[in-house]
């Protein structure tokens, strides 16, 4: 067994001196201690003969955060107060509150109102990532594009670094919420704010067709494999593959099957978590990963044990996969 001591030891006898200080990723001021380890320990294992299986593969520190939604039942600040309880450091906006006495983003919330609530959020230590995007209401394409570029300023004036999009709606085509959200995207690139489509019906391959209708740098997918099983019925790892390398973001939430409860705690559904973070993780993804769904908490706190129990679920599943 290689121990901490022997593999440190080993630094300076694995390669030349000369070279070792030329060469050697150690001497990066950015590489942690954990990095310091495995490159140490690669490299004695190689000069060694040791079998490549005393490697494990690392667990990928993939960002967990969680959204509001858990907590729809009660106040906005009960929400808040049990993140910051359970430690999350980054959360989203998706759903109201039963006691909120308007949406928390829309494309006509006052200003203040936004600048209110970006404190209300960062008082308890917590970074706003991402919300929903509601509607619009207008039916025709100009009016369309008019509320969505207010929607993208006030999530610019939040301090949104995305926003999340459903994809086309029952009443449009796949062409029509493209040529929208074509325009869109633009203007929310000019605003430092990235959209990306979370499916609400489409399966793998009308995601692919959005993608390739919008075709911009500023627009990819944050994939909801609970959605996928909850709208389509099909398998969210055959679905993902094809769309794994678009796939920039992570919103997680099991579902008990076509048109089912998705207020489950994970493991309690259909969605094989494994496969598809080892399908992301295969593809280079790299975060975040959003709790949106939890089971069904009858108080505040209660809804928070069960957030940090889907929190634990995901980590575990993280250190499983190859």
């Amino acid at each position: 067994m290689i121990t901490l001591s022997y593999a440190l030891s080993l630094q300076n006898q694995i390669v030349p001196k000369p070279h070792f200080e030329m060469m050697h990723p150690m001497h990066s001021p950015h590489l942690d201690r954990r990095q310091f380890l495995r490159t140490t320990l690669a490299a004695s294992a190689a000069a060694t003969g040791l079998l490549p299986s005393l490697l494990t593969a690392a667990s990928p520190e993939w960002e967990i955060g969680c959204f509001n939604r858990p907590w729809s039942k009660w106040s906005y600040d009960d929400a808040l107060d049990q993140l910051k309880i359970a430690g999350f450091k980054t959360t989203g906006l998706v759903g109201n509150h039963q006691t909120n006495p308007e949406s928390l983003l829309s494309y006509d919330s006052r200003l203040k109102y936004l600048t209110e609530l970006k404190e209300r959020i960062h008082s308890r230590g917590i970074k706003p990532l991402t919300a929903w995007i509601r509607g619009p209401k207008a039916k025709d394409h100009d009016g369309k594009v008019k509320e969505l570029k207010a929607l993208v300023d006030r999530a610019a004036h939040l301090g949104l670094p995305w926003l999340l999009s459903g994809g086309p709606r029952t009443h449009e085509t796949v062409e029509e919420y493209a040529a929208v959200t074509a325009v869109v995207t633009r203007h929310a690139a000019d605003k430092g704010v990235k959209i990306a489509m979370k499916p609400h019906g489409g399966d793998g391959a009308e995601i692919e067709k959005c993608l390739s209708l919008i075709n911009h740098d500023n627009f990819s997918i944050w994939y909801d494999a609970g959605n996928i099983v909850y709208y389509t019925g099909r398998d969210p790892v055959k679905e993902l593959k094809s769309l794994a390398p678009h796939v920039t973001g992570f919103c997680a939430k099991d579902c008990e099957g076509q048109k089912s409860p998705v207020m489950i705690q994970f493991g309690d559904g259909k969605v094989d978590f494994k496969p598809v973070f080892q399908i992301l993780k295969d593809a280079g993804f790299n975060g975040p990963v959003m709790i949106e769904c939890t089971g069904t908490g009858d108080s505040p706190e209660a809804t928070r044990k069960l957030a940090e129990a889907n929190r634990k679920f995901l980590k575990k599943t993280f250190d499983s996969l190859s």
